[in-house]
């Protein structure tokens, strides 16, 4: 039996693994013929490269599986089991010979084991977006630095998420196989490090310690789930770990004066609460848990530029948690800062009737602007649109960062220049790139057209209907977004 090897490089690499897998199917070549090999290793048998297979005249038509398949082997290579590689061929092989529903059997031995990386792999996700803690680089402003020890290759696929969340600081995220970085625009990757390559602490976790202590609750103690959702091999790099001991230690005597203290008598009459300051409200919106309304209260306390002293208030996204299509505009303008509501005023009822003509429903939308709060000059009674600068766009990044991670659009549209620049970059250049897709850090289709006021402002007759027609033919793109 000849026998093959299929090298992927890297080895959590989804499109190494799919060219390989496609060259094996059109070479007909079987599971038990390919040696997988990862990286630089070397093949124990010396067999000869799959790429130099000949194509079979019987494999007909490359072989179509489910976008349900590709979202699991892209989980599946990123677990370090090395026999991942043959495991999602061999599934790939048993779909393409008449198996098409094999997925959907949960029994299934393969289907049972590539289940199990995949939420390995998720698991180790959600430990290293929990537990990397940043440390700042000294003698540097607003540079950051975290060691993590992941069980997984996840770096490249949990970057995007500290990219978007931690966008308006330079940041390096090392691990003993792979390093992340983002310098505040563009987000890249590299070799492993040490951990004598980050700093071991900073004057900031002292801070962090004293808040952590205020509010454990040792009423609430329960040590089994807590090493269980924070195992204790995380703790050597949390700086909180080192109270937990005597935080466990001291719960019990905590809570026998907790229960020895005198009860209050209740009052007759439930007083107003108290208008809270900016800051005390800011804590408070902390305090929520992650979504999208935790977002909202958060950011009208937000302070980060001077828009916010002029403007009436904050104008944060709306539509369905889970809309499909995200749109973004530069920023609100003179109606929405009134009411509270992004795209109400004359852009959005433009905006209203263009994708009406596309057949798109708004409400199955989230709409959103770059910028959160409106820029104008006033001249005379009116309050007229002023461009917002690169730093308040900068200033608003987290929060359209947020929305995103929240959200996790299928599709998102940039409306203008502005919203280009806050998702793109800003080397972007919106002249070459308007009516073309693009794809975002995490590998989300990005459309590109022009803001709906930019057509008003191109006054009546032939000049408005060609802008008109424009804005209409790039948002009837939304019906056939690039192949995943």
């Amino acid at each position: 039996m000849q026998r093959w090897s299929a090298r992927i490089d890297p080895p959590w690499s989804l499109d190494a693994w799919r060219a390989a897998a496609r060259q094996g199917l059109a070479a007909t070549v079987a599971p038990e013929q390919i040696d997988w090999l990862e990286g630089t290793e070397a093949s124990l048998l010396d067999a000869p490269a799959l790429a130099g297979a000949a194509t079979s005249g019987d494999s007909g038509a490359p072989a179509r599986v489910s976008k349900a398949f590709l979202e699991l082997a892209t989980s599946v290579l990123c677990h370090r089991d090395p026999q991942r590689l043959p495991l999602l061929y061999r599934l790939l092989w048993r779909i393409a010979h008449g198996q098409r529903e094999v997925l959907s059997n949960p029994a299934d031995a393969d289907v049972l084991r590539a289940n199990a990386l995949a939420q390995a792999v998720r698991r180790d996700s959600h430990k290293m977006k929990a537990f990397v803690r940043f440390r700042q680089v000294p003698g540097e402003d607003d540079a950051f630095i975290a060691w993590f020890e992941p069980d997984h290759h996840i770096v490249d696929r949990v970057a995007p998420f500290f990219a978007r969340r931690f966008a308006g600081m330079r940041w390096a995220i090392l691990t003993p196989s792979r390093s992340a970085y983002w310098d505040g625009s563009q987000l890249s990757a590299g070799p492993g490090a040490q951990r004598s390559d980050a700093p071991a602490d900073d004057s900031r976790e002292e801070l962090w310690r004293t808040y952590y202590a205020s509010i454990f609750n040792p009423a609430r103690l329960n040590e089994r789930m807590m090493r269980q959702e924070m195992p204790v091999k995380y703790w050597k790099h949390l700086p909180e770990a080192t109270l937990l001991p005597r935080l466990v230690r001291d719960a019990g005597t905590r809570v026998e004066e907790m229960h020895a203290r005198e009860a209050l008598a209740p009052q007759r009459r439930i007083p107003e609460a108290p208008l809270l300051p900016s800051a005390a409200a800011a804590r408070a919106a902390e305090a929520l848990p992650d979504s999208l309304t935790a977002q909202r209260h958060r950011a009208t306390a937000c302070r980060r530029c001077a828009l916010w002293e002029p403007a009436t208030q904050t104008v944060f996204g709306e539509g369905p948690a889970d809309a499909r299509v995200m749109l973004i505009g530069e920023q609100p303008g003179d109606r929405e800062d009134l009411s509270g509501r992004p795209f109400v005023g004359p852009a959005g009822q433009l905006l209203d009737r263009v994708l009406a003509e596309a057949g798109i429903d708004r409400t199955t939308l989230y709409l959103t602007n770059a910028v959160k709060h409106f820029r104008f000059q006033r001249r005379g009674k009116v309050r007229v649109h002023q461009r917002p600068d690169r730093e308040h766009v900068q200033a608003c990044r987290s929060w359209l960062a947020g929305e995103i991670e929240q959200v996790r659009p299928d599709t998102v549209v940039c409306l203008g220049a502005t919203a280009a620049s806050a998702l793109l970059g800003a080397a972007f250049r919106f002249s070459e790139g308007r009516g073309q897709w693009h794809t975002l850090h995490d590998g989300t289709p990005a459309l590109v057209t022009v803001h709906p006021s930019w057509v008003l402002r191109q006054g009546e007759g032939a000049a408005r209907e060609a802008a008109h027609a424009l804005l209409l033919a790039d948002i009837r793109k939304l019906g056939a977004p690039p192949a995943v």
